[in-house]
């Protein structure tokens, strides 16, 4: 043989040595970690741009207008259940989930430059407690359907428990009681790990999941945080574990305490296939606030993926956008969709006469009479609500073009 033959030979063995490694790494088309990154099916290193769906499966009170009493999703299902009653108010729910993120809103956020979303969930959206096994399979389909308009518009999803059983924040973001009570339950942590394990087992075989947020910002910052911390990362283990009997394939993200910003928490990693999570706001954009999830990242050559951040001025967004893109950390701003906001990429409109519901909804009603002198006029209250499901679809929403251009995308306001 030549040497020009021998080298054509180790020219190709090399070729198909690198594809193998890079079919390795991909898993049958998975996303997986490597080292300190994801990587993609291709085998190349993947950063991900990605925008929340917040407000959609997990309503919150600031993006209802409501800015007190009023704030978990909980306590704004029991403004809708006072003003038309628990069977409209179950139609109503269920067109806003139909309207409020539809197929057009995936196809928009791909063709804008983005790649990913992260899709908060309440557990409640899963379980039935009157049906045969305790699933709620209108729950689940709404996540199926999600993930079939993403696969074929090429987009990655993160799948995240916002609101777990019993709550794991103790604040209105998780619709708890007031205190993170899922870290003191052997229960309550059992029916999270079932929960988990079940969306796993039906979403193990979709390559368009990257992987799965255990936890949304466990722990606040006004409780007993020594002791609850100590909690967390064993009981994250639990949760990996009964995942892994059923899928061996995604990603599993952890993230921190204090509202996902505290890494102290964590040892080594105890699984193959986990990324770290961290979300910061209303910070300096300096490389210093980063600093914590850079070091961790270097220790135990791990990914870390900023999971939420937003709610501020865009030139507060666009300078932490880039600082963290020099860092090669992926991000996922919040959030996608408002109403009558600028902080966000899409917005709509409010219809006359909403504000009689935000009355509503902040007004003591802490008796029967009270509810009773509070109420508005329901006709009213009606045409409202539907007006709200017709402006929160996609073609009767608007673009921010400041936040689009915040966010490194290219600017026009593509419809």
């Amino acid at each position: 043989m030549t040497s020009r033959n021998l080298v054509l030979c180790g020219c190709a063995a090399l070729c198909i040595l690198a594809a193998s490694a890079r079919s390795q790494d991909a898993k049958g088309g998975f996303v997986q970690t490597r080292g300190r990154e994801l990587i993609g099916p291709d085998g190349r290193p993947l950063l991900l741009r990605g925008i929340n769906l917040g407000n959609w499966l997990v309503p919150e009170g600031y993006m209802f207008k409501f800015e007190k009493g009023a704030t978990s999703p909980g306590k704004i299902e029991e403004v809708i259940n006072e003003l038309i009653g628990p069977e409209e108010a179950a139609v109503f729910w269920s067109d806003y989930r139909d309207s409020y993120i539809t197929r057009d809103d995936i196809r928009w956020i791909k063709r804008s430059g983005l790649n990913s979303v992260r899709v908060p969930f309440h557990y409640r959206l899963l379980t039935n407690e009157g049906s045969a096994d305790g699933w709620n399979e209108d729950g689940f389909a709404v996540l199926q359907r999600l993930v079939h308009w993403c696969t074929e518009e090429g987009i990655w999803v993160i799948l995240d428990m916002h609101c777990a059983p019993g709550g794991q924040t103790g604040d209105n973001i998780d619709d708890s009681w007031g205190y993170p009570w899922l870290l003191r339950s052997p229960n309550l942590q059992d029916q999270t790990v079932k929960i988990w394990s079940q969306l796993a087992r039906r979403f193990k075989d979709e390559k368009a999941v990257i992987g799965y947020d255990l936890l949304n910002e466990p722990i606040a910052a006004y409780f007993d945080t020594l002791s609850l911390n100590r909690e967390l990362e064993p009981f994250y283990k639990r949760i990996v574990a009964g995942i892994r009997m059923v899928d061996s394939n995604h990603v599993i993200f952890l993230g921190g305490s204090q509202w996902d910003t505290n890494f102290k928490i964590f040892g080594p990693p105890f699984d193959r296939n986990l990324a770290y999570t961290f979300h910061r706001y209303w910070t300096d954009t300096t490389e210093q606030e980063l600093r914590q999830y850079l070091d961790f990242r270097d220790r135990y050559r791990v990914p870390v993926w900023m999971g939420e951040s937003g709610e501020n001025s865009n030139a507060w967004i666009s300078g932490f956008r880039r600082m963290v893109e020099r860092d090669s950390i992926g991000w996922c701003f919040w959030p996608y969709k408002k109403a009558e906001s600028k902080s966000c990429l899409m917005t709509f409109s409010l219809p006359p006469g909403y504000a009689s519901i935000v009355k509503f909804a902040e007004t003591d009603r802490a008796d029967f009479a009270q509810i009773r002198e509070a109420m508005p006029d329901r006709a009213l209250v009606r045409r409202v609500l539907h007006q709200i499901i017709e402006n929160c679809r996609f073609e009767n929403c608007s673009v921010n073009e400041g936040f689009v251009l915040a966010l490194g995308l290219p600017p026009g306001g593509i419809r």
